[in-house]
């Protein structure tokens, strides 16, 4: 039986990243381990947020997640263990090889951060314009020494 520890954050874009691996013939008998992955929270919500809430939130957005993913994965729910991802993922998965007899295969199903593409570095760059740090001190520098010129004339 073959296992896919799939990562999440997003339905939509997990149905997209999964359609090409439901369409084998073997997806019937595979083992799916859904890991959500929570949205990050800021540190400053400790102010605000207990521990507990914050994990009854995760919790809760974790289990809306999986009830949008499980009825699109062959064998339904009981060929389905769900994770929800409280630390790094890289510990994450090797926990989650170890436990399973024979390797997993790992698929990252989340949304990518950034839909923009990236810049070509071997393209040229346009010319800085503005402010300089040499020629701006250099310019304090020539000022303040005129003044002191100016006061020992005096």
């Amino acid at each position: 039986m073959d296992i896919v520890i799939v990562y999440v954050d997003d339905a939509d874009h997990a149905q997209h990243v999964l359609a090409p691996l439901l369409a084998r013939e073997s997806a019937a008998q595979t083992r799916w381990v859904l890991v959500a992955c929570a949205p990050r929270m800021t540190h400053r919500i400790s102010k605000w947020v207990s521990h507990s809430a914050r994990e009854n939130w995760r919790t809760k957005w974790a289990d809306k997640l999986f009830a949008q993913i499980v009825p699109l994965l062959p064998g339904g729910a009981a060929a389905v263990s769900t994770v929800i991802a409280k630390g790094p993922l890289a510990e994450l998965t090797e926990q989650l090889q170890a436990q399973s007899a024979e390797p997993a295969q790992v698929l990252d199903a989340r949304r990518p951060k950034v839909d923009t593409v990236a810049p070509d570095a071997t393209a040229p760059r346009p010319p800085r314009s503005g402010w300089t740090p040499v020629r701006n001190t250099l310019g304090s520098l020539l000022a303040g020494c005129s003044a002191l010129w100016v006061l020992a004339a005096e």
